[in-house]
């Protein structure tokens, strides 16, 4: 019969002691320096402290490796530094997804949107034009812009879906 499994628990090494301490002495060696520059680099004191602590849970996650390198310190504020660029990538990201839900204040913006616009509309075909502008702009329905147009309405609808496609790459072309 086998004998049943039993957990027994290791002593723990003095080196893992000796780290910890030499760890500890670290943080409190580097910690004010750190936040400071954290604090010019962000401009938050709540940001600098966030991006210290996770820099610091970083360092210590690999101080076997850290604390025998010839600048520990460097170590760290290069740490801080990939978090803080790590952030704020994430938070651009976040901006530009967020955008295209929030309206633009942008007032010099909305007048080279328009521009642009007006210039690949100026590129379409005539017919194509007319068809995306009764429909798209003006609301009607494919029946009614046919009976403004003189088409018919599966001629409408080709159209306008021709001009929103030839207007898609005119635009992503020049943006």
């Amino acid at each position: 019969m086998e004998e049943p499994l039993r957990i027994v628990a290791e002593p723990e090494p003095a080196a893992t002691a000796a780290e910890a301490a030499s760890f500890e002495s670290f943080v409190l060696e580097n910690q004010t320096r750190l936040f400071g520059f954290l604090c010019l680099m962000t401009g938050s004191r709540y940001e600098a402290e966030e991006i210290a602590q996770e820099a610091f849970v970083r360092v210590l996650d690999r101080w076997d490796h850290v604390h025998r390198l010839e600048d520990p310190p460097g170590y760290l504020f290069v740490t801080a530094v990939n978090v803080f660029r790590k952030r704020l990538r994430r938070a651009k990201l976040a901006l530009r997804r967020s955008i295209g839900a929030a309206p633009s204040d942008d007032a010099f913006g909305a007048v080279e949107d328009r521009e642009v616009v007006q210039s690949a509309l100026a590129q379409l075909p005539l017919d194509q034009r007319a068809a995306l502008v009764v429909t798209t702009l003006l609301g009607y329905s494919s029946e009614e812009a046919g009976h403004i147009l003189g088409a018919r309405p599966s001629t409408v609808r080709a159209r306008a879906t021709r001009a929103r496609t030839a207007l898609r790459n005119l635009i992503g072309g020049e943006r």
